[in-house]
């Protein structure tokens, strides 16, 4: 039980880093600023891989 519990912190993490994503892309796009756009870019699409992987059942979730 404790492997679950620590893949759905995992997974809350990552979906914050995805909205920090989504935020730092708008502000990106406001302040005409390419840095903050492509880093966060990266960061949203980190995020939602992270979140997709975290989803994925393991063999030791059946139980």
């Amino acid at each position: 039980m404790v492997s679950g519990e620590s893949r759905i912190v995992c997974a809350v993490v990552a979906v914050f880093t995805a909205l920090a994503g989504i935020g730092a892309a708008i502000r990106g796009l406001l302040d005409d600023s390419p840095g903050f756009i492509h880093y966060g870019a990266a960061a949203l699409v980190i995020g939602v891989i992270g979140f997709v992987a975290l989803l994925i059942p393991t063999p030791h979730d059946s139980a």
